[in-house]
């Protein structure tokens, strides 16, 4: 599974030119999902994004989490996070899954963050998305299970 985390100040879903979901401060995470993806590739995510260490504390260091602050998240399903552009022009993408494997197991992700009760707001899987977002930092992290880091 990889992941590309933004914190930001804000961030939204437009589908049809119509605001499908939004978020204040907190994490925006675009989600991608390889053919080999496990749960366990799932929960090494979720761990990670719920806590990660990206926020500042009272001295101005990043060591707080999304948890730790009480701040929000939105998922959004992008599956050119697979997109391997190492021969050519044009990107491959053999590694990823089809789209009924990949909304299987973005329904399992967040099905994780319900079970451990953590509300998260959602893009619409496969739908063509419009996404606003102010990023705050910049902080940017990928995240891949594979790769562990």
């Amino acid at each position: 599974m990889r992941a590309i985390l933004q914190r930001v100040n804000f961030a939204s879903v437009e589908v049809d030119k119509k605001e499908v979901s939004r978020i204040n401060k907190g994490l925006l995470l675009f989600v991608g999902f390889g053919k080999n993806d496990s749960i366990e590739d799932l929960n090494y995510i979720f761990r990670k994004v719920v806590n990660l260490r990206i926020f500042e504390d009272n001295y101005s260091k990043m060591n707080l989490s999304v948890i730790d602050k009480s701040y929000e998240i939105l998922i959004v399903s992008q599956f050119t996070l697979y997109g391997d552009c190492r021969k050519g022009n044009r990107p491959s993408f053999d590694d990823s899954l089809s789209s009924i494997e990949a909304r299987e197991k973005y329904e399992e992700f967040l099905e994780i963050f319900k079970e451990n009760n953590i509300s998260v707001k959602t893009g619409i899987f496969q739908a063509d998305m419009k996404v606003l977002l102010e990023n705050d930092g910049p902080v940017t992290m990928q995240l891949d299970s594979k790769k562990n880091y």
